[in-house]
């Protein structure tokens, strides 16, 4: 009988270390999560703030495009394959 009773409190013992586990875990969780939150923040702020201290460069001109060959249709194209010979 002082045999099972020394399982079931080892048994409680260990469930209440494993809450106690999962209490510290999740505490150090949420402040690691909220120091990465603080970073980010200040991070954002320190650009915004370069950003805006910056003068703003001006749009680049649109490249010019070439002037497209016309280059027909699929049917003209076969038709011109017809008559130098070639079988398509």
């Amino acid at each position: 009988m002082a045999e099972k009773s020394k399982h079931e409190a080892s048994a409680q013992f260990a469930k209440v270390q494993r809450a106690n586990d999962a209490k510290k875990a999740t505490s150090e969780y949420e402040h690691a999560a909220a120091a990465l939150r603080a970073k980010t923040e200040r991070l954002k702020a320190l650009r915004l703030a370069r950003d805006a201290a910056a003068p703003q460069p001006e749009p680049a001109a649109p490249k010019r495009k070439g002037k497209k060959k016309d280059k027909g249709s699929l049917s003209e194209f076969l038709d011109g394959e017809a008559k130098e010979g070639r079988q398509g």
